[in-house]
């Protein structure tokens, strides 16, 4: 434990709660945070009521403290739409009059209320997990709320991170603001055998390409199940994960899946389930048109999964060359690569060969979270 001089004093808000793997933030904040308490701060995250976004049945037991960190749950409307406004609105009105030395924001919307902490002497932290204003599923009003959040950011907060070097440029060609890049970690995974997955899927080693993380239209989901039906192939095509406020476009993707029995939607996805579906996978792709920076493909490659991906910066930053890639939104080029991989299983192995411990050497969390504290501190 610091001393008490030393010793900070941490708002964080902006994610829907933890400990939960509802989305990319959510690990983050608990990654962060935990490990935050482990060296001796306090932390407090402030939790969004209302249930978890694949429903309800994914709900975890309500804590008022989790490994250390200081749990304090919102006031939330919990409807489509003002969920996250309210819970961030909320959140940055207790963290500006409680007693804390930094506030962290998480995302551009909910930084559309960072000048609050800051009137009241908070040092102020915001961190751009992606450009949130471009993502499919807002309407006018939100995109213009989560645009605004971006810009009360460059205007109010004392340090912005970005997670991507393609960020970190936009940030500074559209007004001349100087960022802090600091990419998320990743941590050693435990492989598991192919047991609870076999028995409900029929999945075993090397059967199937993956497919895991949110269900919303940016990821490119559409564009995998189009390129994976005209393939011959015995592996199945496995897409996991909860829809996430886009219902309508989980009914799409099954819709386009119709007819073909090789193609399993699971659902939302964790603990030893989610485990053995990155342990067994013959590819992992990621097709996304967006993204911040994808910890689900920091995941699939800590496995020591081949993968695939979209073209796009925040991507192949994250991969090097130990990953294969496809032009973003060329489902003719999806295809050619993907049934390339199923037909060279030589070329699968040499991927899975350098995948995990080039990953795990590249992307720490216990990295991530000294150089945030160092901006903390600035």
């Amino acid at each position: 434990m610091k001393s008490s001089e030393n010793r900070l004093r941490i708002a964080m808000l902006g994610h829907k709660r933890i400990p939960s793997r509802e989305g990319g933030i959510e690990v983050v904040v608990e990654e962060l945070s935990t490990r935050m308490v482990r060296l001796g701060h306090e932390v407090t995250c402030y939790n969004r009521r209302g249930h978890h976004v694949s429903g309800k049945e994914h709900d975890g037991e309500k804590l008022k403290e989790y490994r250390g960190v200081r749990l304090k749950n919102v006031f939330t409307i919990n409807r489509k739409g003002l969920a996250a406004m309210t819970s961030s609105f909320s959140a940055a009105v207790c963290a500006a009059f409680g007693k804390y030395d930094v506030v962290h924001f998480h995302a551009e919307g909910p930084a559309f209320m960072c000048r609050l902490p800051k009137l009241f002497g908070k040092r102020v932290v915001v961190t751009v997990h992606g450009l949130d204003h471009q993502r499919a599923k807002w309407g006018r009003f939100a995109s213009w709320y989560i645009m605004q959040g971006e810009k009360n950011a460059v205007k109010y907060a004392d340090e912005i991170i970005v997670l991507s070097l393609g960020v970190q440029k936009y940030f500074k060609e559209k007004y001349g603001c100087d960022t802090v890049y600091i990419p998320n970690g990743v941590n050693r995974p435990a492989q598991r055998d192919a047991d609870i997955i076999k028995e409900k899927w029929g999945l075993e080693k090397d059967s199937y390409i993956l497919y895991l993380g949110r269900i919303v239209p940016e990821k490119g989901i559409h564009y995998l199940i189009k390129a994976f039906k005209d393939i011959t192939t015995d592996k199945k095509l496995v897409i996991a994960g909860g829809s996430s406020d886009t219902n309508g476009y989980m009914d799409e993707l099954k819709a386009l899946a119709d007819g073909d029995d090789r193609i399993i939607f699971t659902g939302f996805v964790q603990g030893r389930l989610k485990h053995e579906l990155y342990s067994n996978a013959y590819v992992y792709v990621l097709p996304s048109d967006l993204e911040g920076m994808p910890l689900s493909l920091l995941e699939a490659m800590s496995y020591g999964n081949c993968c695939l991906t979209s073209d796009i910066d925040e991507c192949t930053e994250v991969v090097g060359d130990k990953a294969a890639a496809f032009r973003k939104g060329d489902v003719d080029d999806l295809r050619e690569k993907l049934r390339s991989l199923i037909d060279d299983s030589r070329t699968v192995e040499k991927y899975k060969e350098t995948a995990g411990e080039y990953i795990l050497e590249k992307y720490d969390w216990d990295d991530v979270v000294e150089k945030t504290i160092a901006v903390y501190r600035k």
